[in-house]
Parts: structure tokens; sequence; C-alpha cells
């Protein structure tokens, strides 16, 4: 089914959205979290999790790339699970959750100016990799936010590992260079 048909379906708040969702990207999105997560059980609830959330966010926005937006879903839902894992390492994960209550009423400039600096990065990283060529650009992609394997990389691409390896170094000292040029090092 094309994309265009499946978010039609999601607009028209047919079940059968998620479906014919799942029947199209559900290889890819677990790929996606599977990277970030390394567990299939963890990786299996994200897959669930984008299905909610593209349901819950589709009758207010339309996606151009239906696979982008996807991936995004299952990327953020993943790196999500991953953090609040960790955090119950640290203590079943009360502290943080009460300092981050806590924050909400010690809003300050220093978190005004954190968030101002991140967005920055933010652009400056989207113009670096806006200006690579496309075969960077996805090695790029792939590794740093899909989080993918160099492994895989090269075998989806037809190269190998040495090569990606290789991309990724040089790839990565022109960024630290912009960076450092921009004064974030």
């Amino acid at each position: 089914m094309e994309d265009s048909a499946i978010v039609d379906l999601y607009w028209q708040r047919s079940e059968r959205a998620i479906s014919e969702t799942a029947k199209k990207y559900g290889a890819y999105c677990h790929r996606v979290a599977f990277n970030v997560l390394g567990s299939e059980q963890d990786a299996e609830e994200c897959v669930n999790d984008t299905w909610l959330g593209a349901w819950n966010a589709m009758p207010d926005e339309r996606p151009r790339i239906l696979s982008a937006f996807l991936g995004c879903l299952t990327r953020n839902a993943a790196i999500g699970r991953y953090r609040e894992k960790h955090r119950q390492k640290r203590g079943g994960g009360e502290t943080a959750l009460a300092l981050d209550e806590l924050s909400e009423c010690l809003a300050n400039e220093k978190d005004l100016e954190e968030e101002l600096q991140r967005r920055e990065l933010e652009r400056l990283i989207r113009d670096f990799t806006a200006g690579l060529k496309e075969t960077e650009k996805l090695v790029f992609t792939a590794r740093y936010y899909y989080l993918c394997p160099v492994a895989e990389i090269a075998a989806r691409l037809g190269m190998n590992e040495s090569k990606v390896k290789s991309m990724l170094y040089r790839v990565r000292g022109r960024l630290r260079t912009r960076l450092e040029k921009e004064g974030y090092r």
C-alpha cells in the first residue's frame, strides 16, 4: 500500500492504518528500536509505542515521508525506554523523578541558555549533514541517528566495514573542525 493511502487511513481513524503500517514498516521500526536497545522484547514494545504515537499524531500532522516520521517516533521511544531502564538501575528512578518534578518550579537562566545552545548545535549539525555527499550522509545518519552497527551499514551500502569506519572518521573530523570554528569545542 502506498504511504499516502496509509496516511489517509490514519486521518479517517481507520484501525486498518495500524495493520498496514505494521505490514510495511514493522521490520524497519523494529530494527531502529533494536539498534538502540539491544533487546527483542523492548524493541517490540517500542514498535507498539510507535503505532500508538502515529495514531495520536496523525490527525494534527500529515507527514511527507512516512518512513522518516515512523523512524523518528521509534527512535525517540527507544531512547526514552533506554534512559528509563538505566535510570531505574540508579535507585529506581525516584531521585531523578523527584528532581525532574522540582525542576519545573526552578527553571532558571542556565536552563534557558543550555536550551538555546542545544538548538544552535542541532542547527549546526543539520547544516553540516546537509552539505555532505549523499553516501557520507547515509553512513553518518545510519550510524549516529539510527545507531546502526558498522557491519549493517556496510552490508546495506555494499561497502566493506573498514571503508565505513574510515568514512565516519573523516566526517567526524570535519564536523569537529566545523564545531571548533563555531566555538563548540
